[in-house]
Formats: structure tokens, sequence, C-alpha cells
């Protein structure tokens, strides 16, 4: 009874023992984040990174290339292989505190030198010339967690399977932002078609009133050249924009996993209301919204861990080993029990001295990278921070831009009836309804891109705020 008391005494002082703290953890630095964003006056905790990407996109077309793209995106499904990976990795640690047993199963026969001691042993003792071995047994060994390794092991693969899962968010927030941004795009590319169709009809018209009146000698060759110009300079528009909207169906296709096709649109870009809810919440909710920063902060979770488990690796190891079985020098007496069961059981502690300085420069590099992983930590709010504030600052100059931009196109289209009107009546000449007619059109064509800009923009604002993955 004594050696199983010395047993349960050493086992005791190991747990005891594995309560120690080898390292101390360095947490999340609270000064990295700003109390609030630039030129933000109202501290409102209401952010639209909390809506669900199908309310905050209610366009059905946009909604179901979205849904599409979540499902069949290959770099989601990547990151979904990535999560199990790391999931196994998890189950795995966990059995990190379990006894390692292995089955063994063993036969031999020698035949020693007649002059050897072993030859002259058996010859002595057993009566024969060869000697046979038959065994069969279970081998247990275990590793108490004297310096806390193995918790920290299962620390580093639980935080790493979590990473994993940020990192699918993160793709996914930006994947959703893409889709929607390429989506505009391509409304932004219809509008310009139909405004390039459009001004195709009116320099066309413009042309043939011009040659009217080069035919009555009221204008010269030289005005039918430059409206003809005019007409085949918007003629040259309208292919390149049916390239560009082919190419952008393509992408978004592509983007959604699929192969390219034609994007059947219902909405054109007009209908698209540009939300007025830019609410974007306090800098501190970006800890927990938006992905790539919780990534970077459970990595320095995992880097904590890492640094607890290499750490642990200078310290002396505490391993118990025990065996069982059956073993016998006569196959028939084998399974001939009591007689031919053994049993052992052993402790050890081992001290690492010489290792080539391996497992110092091993600890010395988790703590280098723990340090690193701060920095990425740091940068990861810094950017977050700085690309919230670039897409609150372009949605309110966009909004301001927007307003010049239709007043401006407003008053080109009236020039453009009036310079008609008075070309009719001899009271402009051909250059100014051709003017006109390639201001309008100009002015036109930054209508829609700039309406473009502006739903992008909320969009970036969503993604950059952490709205996406939910």
């Amino acid at each position: 009874m004594a050696k199983y008391k010395n047993a349960c005494l050493a086992l005791l002082i190991a747990a005891a023992l594995g309560a120690c703290k080898v390292s101390k953890d360095i947490q999340t630095p609270t000064d990295a984040v700003p109390q609030s964003f630039r030129d933000v006056a109202t501290a409102d905790t209401a952010s639209i990174a909390g809506l669900p990407w199908k309310d905050f996109f209610s366009d059905p077309v946009l909604q179901k290339l979205i849904d599409t793209a979540i499902v069949r995106n290959y770099d989601m499904r990547i990151a979904v292989t990535n999560i199990d990976a790391a999931g196994l990795l998890v189950k795995q640690a966990k059995w990190n505190n379990v006894p390692a047993v292995t089955l063994g199963i063993g036969a031999s026969t020698t035949n020693p030198s007649d002059n050897s001691l072993s030859g002259l042993t058996a010859g002595q003792f057993l009566g024969t010339n060869h000697l046979e071995d038959f065994s069969v047994g279970l081998n247990l060994t275990w590793e108490a967690d004297v310096w806390g390794k193995i918790r920290n092991q299962n620390k580093l693969a639980v935080s790493q399977y979590l990473q994993s899962i940020e990192a699918r968010k993160a793709i996914q927030t930006s994947l959703v932002a893409n889709v929607a941004n390429g989506y505009y795009n391509l409304l932004m590319l219809d509008e310009h078609l139909a405004v390039a169709e459009k001004n195709r009809a009116l320099s066309d018209s413009t042309l043939r009133m011009i040659r009217l009146q080069f035919e009555n000698g009221q204008v010269s060759s030289l005005a039918v050249q430059q409206a003809d110009a005019q007409l085949k300079a918007v003629q040259q528009l309208i292919p390149q924009l049916e390239q560009y909207i082919a190419v952008q169906e393509n992408a978004l296709r592509v983007l959604a996993g699929e192969f390219p096709a034609k994007i059947t649109r219902t909405a054109s870009l007009a209908e698209i209301e540009v939300s007025r809810n830019v609410a974007a919440g306090l800098p501190v909710s970006l800890l927990n919204r938006r992905p790539d920063v919780r990534q970077e902060e459970l990595g320095l979770v995992a880097a904590n861990a890492n640094v607890g488990v290499n750490k642990a690796q200078l310290y002396p190891a505490l391993r118990i080993s025990a065996g069982a079985g059956l073993n016998s020098l006569k196959a028939s007496d084998w399974f001939n029990m009591p007689a031919s069961l053994f049993g052992m059981v052993a402790g050890s502690v081992t001290q690492p001295l010489l290792q080539r300085r391996e497992l110092k420069t091993r600890y010395e590099i988790a703590l280098a990278e723990r340090e690193k992983s701060v920095l990425q930590f740091r940068k990861a709010v810094l950017v977050a921070v700085g690309e919230v504030s670039d897409a609150m600052v372009k949605i309110e100059k966009l909004r301001a831009s927007q307003a010049f931009a239709d007043s401006r196109a407003a008053t080109l289209r009236q020039a453009v009836s009036n310079a008609s009107l008075l070309f009719n009546n001899g009271s402009a000449s051909y250059l100014e309804v051709i003017t006109a007619q390639g201001n309008a059109l100009q002015s036109e064509l930054d209508v829609a891109m700039l309406k473009r800009q502006q739903l992008s923009a909320l969009s970036d604002l969503y993604r950059s705020l952490g709205g996406g993955w939910k």
C-alpha cells in the first residue's frame, strides 16, 4: 500500500504544480482605440454594422448575387475548410491531458552462442540451446501538466480555431462589399449606355439638321464634318460601354463562384436609393464587430499561449509510465495466469540541460512574436478607424457634389434645348450646339458616376464598420 500512497502523493504534487503560471500574459491594449471617429459630434452607439446584409442591401438581384457568392465563392469555401481543419486540431488538443496507451504483442526466438553467457545460462538452467520470449501488454505514459504547457497548447489551438472563424467572417464582409460595388458599377454602366444611346439619337438629329442648312447654303462643310465627328464620338462610346458591361457581368459571376453569364437587372441606378443612415457608432465597437480586428486580438491570445508553451519547455517534465500484460518463455505458458502476469510503474523528472540553445531560442522567438502580435493588433485598429473615417467623409462630400452635379446636368439639358432653338432661328452657331450637347453628355455621365460612388462609399462604410458577416 505504501507504494500506491507514494504514487498518489506524487500525482497530488504534480496537480498542485500544474496551477503554477510560468509566464505573464500581455493584455489587449486599451489605448489602441480612439474615443470617437473624426468629425463625429454625437457619440451614438448605434451602427449600421449591426444590420444583417439582407436588411442593408434591399435590391433583390443584389441579394441573390450576394447569397450565391457566400455559398459558392471559392475563398469562402477554402475558409470553411480551414475552420474544419482548425476544429480537428482543437479536438486533438483536448486529448493532451489523457495518457497515451499502446498495445504491444511480440514473439521472438534467439540462438545464442554456446560460449556466451546467455547460451551457458540457457543450457544450464533451461536445458535448451535457444531462448524464446512471448509477450502481450499495455503500456501507458502520462505527462503531468506541471507548468501549464498542455493547458497553453489547448488555449493555442482554441485561439487559432477562433481566428479561422474570424478569417471567414472577414472574407465574407469583403465579399459582400465587393459584390455590391460590382453591382452598382454595373448599374452605372447601364445608365452610361442609356445616356450614350440618347445622345447618339440627339447627335444624329443635329447632323441631319446641319446637313439641311448646308444644302441651303447657310453653313459650311466644316459644320457638317464637326457634327459628324460628334456623332461618331458618341457611337464609339457605345461598344466600349457594352464591353465594360460584359466584363463587369463576368467579374460578378466569377466572384459568385459561377461561370461568366449575363446578369438580369430589374432596377436602374436611379431607382436605387442612397440611404441617409450612416450611423457609425463608437470606435470601440470595432473590436467586436470587425472580424480582422478580432482576428488580430485572438492572435495576441494565441501568442500568449505560445509563450507559455515554450516557457514550460525550459522547466522539468514529470512523466509517469506503467505497463501490464502477459510474458512467458514458452508459448504453452503464455496465457497461464497468474504466473505469466507482469506489471510495472515508473516515474521520471527530466530537466533539459544542453539543447544547443534550441529551447531558449524558441522561447525568445515566441516573445518576439507576441510583441509583433501587439503591433499587428494596433495596426488593424488604426487601419479600421482610418477606413471608417475615409468612408464617412466620402459619403458627406459626394452627397454635396451630387447636388451640384444634378443642378449642372439640368442646366446643360436646358442649354441643349435652347441652343437648338437658337440655331434654327439663326441666333446661334453650330459650334454652340455641338458644345452644349458634349457638355450635357459628360454631365449626365458624371451624375451616374457620382451616384455609383455614393452607393459604393456607403457599402465601404458598412464593410469597414464590420458589417456583412451576419
